[in-house]
């Protein structure tokens, strides 16, 4: 799934997301690290990967693989 940052502390490395239904997903630091993403900034898109229970596990840029 992907969706736009809506909020994003650089020193906790936690967001949120809004999935293009208006649904916001947070996302842990884990799942920040797990992505390799250093910066996140408001607006952004990114692709979020998820378990098998629902819970955000990796977050990425759409373009990486």
């Amino acid at each position: 799934m992907q969706g736009t940052v809506s909020e994003f502390d650089p020193q906790t490395r936690a967001g949120a997301v809004l999935l293009d239904d208006g649904t916001e997903v947070r996302f842990s630091p884990a799942a920040f690290a797990a992505g390799g993403l250093r910066l996140l900034r408001l607006g952004q898109r990114l692709r979020l990967e998820h378990d098998e229970a629902g819970e955000v596990v990796r977050v990425t840029l759409p373009t990486l693989p």
